[in-house]
C-alpha cells in the first residue's frame, strides 16, 4: 500500500529509510514547539495554547505536502515570521494578537488564490537554475548559522559574533557548546563510516551523554537562565487551552485598525513567507536532486498549495504564518525522497501534542549539530556553480544570494538580492534579452518592497 501511495522503488527509497528520515526531520524541527510559545505568549497569546496549535498546524500542512505533492517536505511556524507577528505588528503597532492571525489567515487565502493560479509555480521556475543552485547553497550555510547559534557556540560580541568562552558558566552555556561539539563529532563519524540514520543516531545520542553529565553534576539545570533538566517530564497536555486561541482570528477587533496599514501587515507577512517558501523549496529540492534538466520541481503546485492551506490553518488554531521548513533538509539527507517521510513527521507532530513535555525536553546542544552537518551537505552544491570569467552574470547572483542569507539571517533576503543582482548585471552586459520576463518583474517588486516595507 505504501509502495503504491508514494511510489517509494521509483524514487530508490525504502520504508525503513522514509521513516528514519521523517523522525529526523522532526527531531530537528522538535524545537519550535518549545521556541513558537516563548515568542508569541510575549505577544499576549497562552503558551499552551500556542504550542497546541503549531503542533497541529505543523500536522495539517505536512500530511498535505504528503498526500498532495508526495514530497518529503514538513511544514511548522516560520521562525522570524513568528517574532514579526509578536514584536512587530503587536508590541510595535500596538493591534491585538488576534489582528495579527487574521493577517495571517488573509495571507494564506491570497497564497491558495495564487497556488490555483499558477503564479507561485511561475515565479519559481523564472528563476535561473545557476541562482537556485547559489540559494541551496545559502540555505546551507543559514541552516548551519542556525545550528552554532542553537549550540551555543556562536554568541554576541563587539564584532557581532564570535564563539562561545566554554570556561565562564561551564556547567550551563559551556557544557552545552561542548556536548554540541561532542554531537557533531558523532554524527561526522557515523557519516563517515556511512552508517544508515547518522543524524538521527547522533542526536540522541548527544542528548543521552547531556543526561549522564547532569547526573555526574557536569550540567546544572538552571531555569531562570533558560537551562532545563534534560530528563523528559511525563504528563499530558492540557488540551482545554486550546480554546483561548481557536477561531479567535475571527473575533478581531478592528476598532481603531488602519486598513492601509493593515493591508502593510498582510502584504509583509505575504512577501516574506512567498520567498521563504520558494527558497526552501530550492534549496532542499537542489539538494535532493528533484530538479529536472530545466531547473523546475515536479509537483511544486500542490506543494505550494500544501503550504498556503497550512498558513491559513494555523491561523484558525492560533499561530503565525506555517511555512515550509530548511531542516527539512535533514530528513532528505539521510535519503528521504517521498511523502512517507512528510507523512512520519506530521504524525509525530500530532502525537506530540499528547506527549509535549517529553519531545520539547530534546534539548537544542543535541539537535544542533544535526543543522551544521545539513548545512555542510547541502554547501557541496557550490562546486556546480561556474565561476569562470565566461559566466560571471550568473555566478555574481550566485554568490551574493549565498553570503546574503546567513549574514542577514534571512532566506527571503537572499533570494530577493539575488534576483536584483541577476537582473542589473545581465543588463549592465548586454544579455538582457536572456532574462525571463517574471524576472524583471519581480527585482521591481524587490526593490519597492525596500522602498516602502
Amino acid at each position: 500500500m505504501l509502495e503504491k501511495a508514494f511510489k517509494l522503488s521509483q524514487h530508490n527509497t525504502t520504508v525503513k529509510t522514509e521513516v528514519m528520515a521523517g523522525i529526523t526531520t522532526f527531531m530537528t524541527m522538535a524545537y519550535i514547539l518549545a521556541v513558537n510559545p516563548s515568542i508569541l505568549s510575549a505577544a499576549g497569546m497562552d503558551a499552551t495554547a500556542v504550542l497546541l496549535a503549531t503542533a497541529l498546524a505543523s500536522f495539517v500542512g505536512t500530511a498535505c505536502m504528503a498526500l498532495f505533492a508526495n514530497l518529503p517536505f514538513a511544514l511548522s511556524a516560520g521562525m522570524g515570521l513568528n517574532a514579526y507577528l509578536a514584536y512587530t505588528v503587536v508590541i510595535g503597532y500596538g493591534y491585538s494578537w488576534q489582528i495579527a492571525l487574521l493577517a495571517v489567515f488573509v495571507e494564506g487565502l491570497i497564497f491558495i488564490a495564487l497556488s490555483l493560479t499558477n503564479v507561485r509555480e511561475a515565479i519559481f521556475n523564472a528563476i535561473p537554475l545557476t541562482l537556485k543552485k547559489g540559494v541551496s547553497v545559502g540555505i546551507g550555510l543559514f541552516i548551519a548559522f542556525i545550528g552554532l547559534q542553537n549550540a551555543g557556540l556562536c554568541v554576541d560580541s563587539a564584532t557581532l559574533v564570535t564563539i562561545t568562552s566554554f570556561t565562564d558558566n561551564f556547567r550551563t552555556s559551556g557544557i552545552c557548546a561542548l556536548l554540541a561539539l561532542v554531537g557533531l563529532f558523532l554524527i561526522c563519524v557515523l557519516y563517515i563510516h556511512r552508517v544508515k540514520g547518522a543524524i538521527l543516531i547522533g542526536i540522541v545520542l548527544t542528548w543521552v551523554i547531556g543526561m549522564l553529565c547532569q547526573v555526574a553534576g557536569l550540567y546544572v539545570p538552571d531555569p531562570a537562565a533558560g537551562y532545563y533538566t534534560l530528563f523528559p517530564t511525563l504528563g499530558l497536555t492540557d488540551f482545554s487551552k486550546l480554546g483561548e486561541t481557536f477561531g479567535q482570528c475571527f473575533r478581531a477587533d478592528f476598532s481603531g485598525v488602519n486598513l492601509v496599514n493593515f493591508i502593510v501587515v498582510v502584504c509583509s507577512f505575504l512577501f516574506v513567507d512567498l520567498f521563504d517558501t520558494l527558497g526552501t523549496l530550492i534549496g532542499v529540492a537542489t539538494k535532493a536532486d528533484m530538479l529536472d534538466e530545466d531547473g523546475r520541481l515536479p509537483n511544486i503546485k500542490p506543494a505550494l498549495l500544501s503550504d498556503a492551506i497550512a498558513t491559513s490553518a494555523g491561523a484558525v488554531f492560533g499561530t503565525s504564518t506555517t511555512t515550509t521548513f530548511v531542516e527539512s533538509a535533514s530528513g532528505v539527507a539521510v535519503g528521504g525522497r517521498t511523502g512517507l517521510t512528510a507523512l512520519v513527521t506530521a504524525l509525530l507532530f500530532l502525537v506530540s501534542t499528547l506527549f509535549a513535555p517529553i519531545f520539547t525536553a530534546i534539548p537544542s546542544f543535541a539537535t544542533a549539530p544535526a543543522l551544521i552537518m545539513v548545512g555542510f551537505l547541502m554547501v557541496g552544491t557550490v562546486t556546480e556553480i561556474r565561476f569562470d570569467e565566461n559566466h560571471l552574470t550568473e555566478a555574481i547572483p550566485a554568490y551574493i544570494a549565498i553570503i546574503a542569507m546567513p549574514l542577514f539571517y534571512s532566506i527571503s533576503e537572499g533570494i530577493s538580492l539575488g534576483i536584483i543582482s541577476y537582473v542589473l548585471l545581465n543588463l549592465a552586459a548586454g544579455k538582457g534579452k536572456k532574462v525571463a520576463p517574471l524576472m524583471y518583474v519581480l527585482a521591481a517588486l524587490f526593490v519597492l518592497k525596500y522602498i516602502f516595507l
